[in-house]
């Protein structure tokens, strides 16, 4: 082992590596689990440098059946493989915390919005209605008269409770 840079910590049987153990390679790569007459035989584990890992039965040194799994915990599929495609590129972890993929925005903090009362509008601690000009909580219990200023910022830039086509305005001048 010392002449391929290889370790071995784990039980021998007649001068082969037998029974469980610890084999790192000279790549730094990692094997834990069962060995039998010098190979990977049985269930045992292959860590690479890189975080991922391999967990698998082996016959003679050779994986019959595993699974891969990366550094970030996203675990290989051979078939019905969506991660990284063309149509959506986020990484395991952005999918996890629930990153939206490009072109598909996220209104609000909470998902799916809230649906906010006709007429009103959502000013982020409640509804706000421009008729009336009160603000209530997001269980329509009263919280405040709107001033002018308060009223003007909700009109311009706060969600409404309804869809509008704005359109394209046209220069005057052409």
């Amino acid at each position: 082992m010392e002449v391929t840079g290889s370790n071995y910590i784990g039980g021998r049987a007649r001068g082969r590596l037998e029974g469980s153990g610890c084999y790192m390679l000279p790549t730094m790569s990692q094997y834990k689990g069962d060995m039998k007459d010098g190979m990977f035989h049985g269930k045992g584990t292959l860590y690479f440098p890189n975080g991922g890992k391999y967990d698998g039965v082996w016959d003679h040194g050779i994986a019959k059946e595993g699974k891969y799994t990366f550094a970030d915990g996203l675990e290989f599929k051979e078939k019905n493989w969506h991660y990284c495609d063309g149509y959506d590129r986020r990484f395991y972890t952005e999918i996890c915390s629930g990153l939206k993929p490009a072109g598909i925005s996220q209104l609000t903090n909470l998902d799916p919005p809230r649906p906010i009362p006709e007429g009103c509008y959502d000013c982020g601690d409640g509804f706000y209605n421009p008729n009336t000009r009160v603000v209530t909580d997001y269980k329509l219990r009263f919280l405040r008269n709107a001033d002018d200023d308060e009223h003007e910022w909700i009109i311009r830039t706060c969600r409404k409770g309804w869809d509008e086509i704005i359109g394209r305005k046209l220069n005057p001048e052409h």
